[in-house]
Parts: structure tokens; C-alpha cells; sequence
């Protein structure tokens, strides 16, 4: 065979390739991500999964309320009860694979099957009276298959626990290898972790681990599969170590920055006292964090775009306090979303790249803050917080 022949064979294998990845829905392609399954999650631009963990179906219209969209997890459930409440209230879930979710494969209400929560942890035994080491990932994968073959037109969801960004947690036996396996068993991967509510190791000044697991997630799948996370709201099982509303926001962005593709509340409270929704029982979060989803999906089809690589950076006057950006186009729109990493406040030189290119001056807008701020040659400064979310937009100068 000639050497063109072999070279353009070569071409056109890329090619194919790549495009069967794009109409896979691969999150590294423009694609959506869920174009791969008739049944699954929605594949419109505007569209912005944010979920709550395990909630009474009965609270739906409360949720949606606040910018809730989707339901992650029914006690006992899918029963046909909790689908007809959901379908009722224009909310999708993603469930267990019951003989009543098997009933319901042409139901749109049902948008993914889950694995049971957290196989990385150990596992209490049957009965109780103790516990067992943690699932392995050879049966995440097997089950998984399992799932598909029943039913492949939605994508299967695996939560994992504290360990994927804790290495000195408590509540695992996996070990590090073994997450890139159980990743393999699953089309959406998500885990949680709680720094200020949940995590006594964590705490305040390493909310950072919220991002150091999304990270790992997206490596430990080679950037192939579809990141979610779940978030804290409440003060969970530690009275006094409550989330702050600015904290929560922090969480919820910085780990859109690293690159999840949707949010899971964990809403409930265990003490002093248990309370399933804690979130809607807490006017002053719940108030904080309508905007936060509000503002996440009127963005969504600027994040469910293609990141730009090397699109724009932040510079923080204090070397101990990084300032982590995504950058995004829309047509001749160019938006950079930053977060401070840390419990400490700074002064930030930030470019948008493209405008520095072109040499020449814009304005920045600052989204819901009602402020702008000047970008010369593609600089412009500001200033952060604690751990503070700034989203700039500014128009790319014609040539």
C-alpha cells in the first residue's frame, strides 16, 4: 500500500473516531455529554443537572422552587407512588434498578440508575452487628453491566465517598487504586464530601478538597466520563460546624470550575435533631442558595460548552493563595469563572487571553454584583475573599 493511502487511511480512522466520540457524548467533546442515551438526561444547551440527595418526592414543587431540578436516590423506592409524585411535579430522578423502575423503561421520569451509595466505604453487614471492607470495584463493574443490559438507554450513576479527596479518611478501606476501576462501572461518577459539616479531618480551610476530588475524578477517567458531586448545606451530624451561605456557594462553583457537571445538595441534618429537608427547614440557606441555582442555569449554556485550554489566569498578590479559572465563549462573549482556594483574602490580576492577544481594551462585567471593572490589554484586578466566587464577562475587542 502507498504511503498517501496509508496516511490518509490514517486521517480518516482519526476522524471517525473522533466523531464517534462526539455522538458518544463525550464531556472532553462539544457534544452533550448525555447524547448517548435516548432516556437519559436532558441534552438541551439549558440544561444544568442540580439535585438533591434522597428526598420525599412529596417536597418536589418545594425544590423546584429554589432551582431544583433533578432527584438523586428514593427511599425504599422507585415505588409507583414516588414516580407518579415526581412525574406530577416535573421532576426526573435517577434511582435504583427495582422491579418497579424495570416496569417503567419507556417513563421519562426515570433519567439514570444508581449503584448503591458509596461502594468505596465499608459496608454494614446485613442485620447489622458490624461491618464489612468495601465493595469491590469488580462487582460495581459486573452490576453495571448488569444495568445496561437491562436497559441501555439511560446512563448509570455511581456516588463514592469522602475517600476519593480525604486520604486520611476513616471511612474507606479502597485504596487509591482502586477507584480508577470502580470509575469503569459507572457513566456518571460522583462523590461527596463535606469539609465544613462532615469531615473532621477537612474543616474550614481545606473547602479545597471539594476541587482535589473533582479533579481526581476527571483524571482517574481520563476526562471520559461525566462528573458530578455532592455538596453540604447543612451542619449533617456536627451541631455548630454549619456551612456558611458563602461557603456553600464556594463549594457549588469551585467544583464547576474543576470540571463537575452537575450538583448534588445532601440536604439532610442528623443532629441534634434529624431532619430530613434541613435545607428547606433553613430559611437563611434556602434563600442563599435560590440565586446560586438560579444564576448556575441561566449559565448553563456557557457551561455546557467547551472550556477554552489556557483561556485566561488569575495571579494573587499572596503565593499562598491560588485563584483557579474556567474560561468560556459564547459567539463573540467570553466569560471566566474564579475562585479563591483558600481561607484567605487577596488582590487578583486576572487576563482573559484573547482579549491580550488582540492588545486591546474591554470592559469587564461582574455577574450579579452590579459592578464592572476595566480590562487593559486583557488585564483587570480584583478582589477576593475567603474562598470568594467572581464571574467576569466581557466582549472579545473586533480585530
Amino acid at each position: 500500500m502507498k504511503l498517501v493511502s496509508v496516511l490518509a487511511l490514517t486521517l480518516l480512522l482519526i476522524a471517525c473516531a473522533l466523531c464517534l466520540a462526539a455522538d458518544r457524548g463525550d464531556p472532553s467533546h462539544g457534544a452533550s455529554p448525555y447524547a448517548a442515551w435516548k432516556n437519559g438526561p436532558s441534552t438541551d444547551p439549558a440544561y444544568f443537572p442540580i439535585a438533591v440527595w434522597l428526598q420525599d418526592p412529596a417536597r418536589a414543587d418545594a425544590y423546584r422552587a429554589i432551582g431544583i431540578n433533578t432527584y438523586v436516590g428514593l427511599w425504599n423506592g422507585p415505588t409507583e407512588d414516588n414516580l407518579a409524585t415526581l412525574r406530577e411535579a416535573g421532576m426526573r430522578v435517577i434511582c435504583d434498578q427495582n422491579e418497579v423502575g424495570l416496569r417503567h423503561l419507556d417513563d421519562p421520569t426515570i433519567m439514570a440508575w444508581m449503584h448503591g451509595d458509596e461502594p468505596d466505604n465499608y459496608q454494614e453487614k446485613p442485620g447489622g452487628g458490624g461491618y464489612v471492607p468495601a465493595i469491590p470495584p469488580s462487582k460495581t463493574i459486573a452490576d453495571y453491566n448488569q444495568y445496561r443490559r437491562r436497559d441501555p438507554t439511560r446512563p448509570v450513576m455511581v456516588n463514592l465517598g469522602q475517600g476519593v479527596a480525604n486520604d486520611v479518611s476513616k471511612g474507606t478501606y479502597a485504596t487509591l487504586s482502586d477507584y480508577p476501576e470502580y470509575m469503569k462501572g459507572a457513566d456518571i461518577a460522583s462523590f461527596d464530601i463535606y469539609p465544613v459539616a462532615g469531615t473532621e479531618e477537612a474543616g474550614v480551610d481545606r473547602i479545597w478538597m471539594v476541587a482535589k476530588g473533582v479533579d481526581r475524578l476527571v483524571r482517574w477517567s481520563d476526562g471520559r466520563k461525566i462528573i458530578w458531586n455532592a455538596l453540604e448545606c447543612t451542619q449533617i451530624s456536627r451541631p455548630g460546624h454549619k456551612p456558611t451561605p458563602a461557603q456553600v456557594k464556594s463549594e457549588v462553583w469551585m467544583s464547576i470550575i474543576h470540571g463537575s457537571m452537575g450538583i448534588i445538595y445532601f440536604v439532610h441534618q442528623f443532629m441534634p435533631d434529624f431532619i430530613e429537608a434541613g435545607l428547606l427547614a433553613d430559611p437563611e440557606m434556602t434563600a442563599a442558595v435560590k440565586p446560586v441555582n438560579q444564576q448556575i442555569l441561566a449559565l448553563a449554556p456557557v457551561l455546557n460548552s467547551p472550556t477554552i485550554p489556557d483561556g485566561g489566569s488569575a495571579t494573587s498578590d499572596n503565593p499562598l493563595v491560588p485563584v483557579d479559572v474556567m474560561v468560556k465563549q459564547q459567539v463573540n462573549t467570553l466569560y471566566m469563572l474564579a475562585v479563591s482556594m483558600r481561607n484567605i483574602s487577596s488582590h487578583v490580576d486576572l487576563v482573559f487571553d484573547a482579549v491580550h492577544k488582540s492588545r486591546k481594551n474591554s470592559t469587564v462585567e461582574v455577574l450579579g454584583e452590579d459592578r464592572t471593572l476595566q480590562c487593559w490589554g486583557g488585564h483587570f484586578e480584583d478582589d477576593f475573599k475567603p474562598y470568594e466566587v467572581h464571574i467576569y464577562k466581557t466582549a472579545i475587542p473586533a480585530q
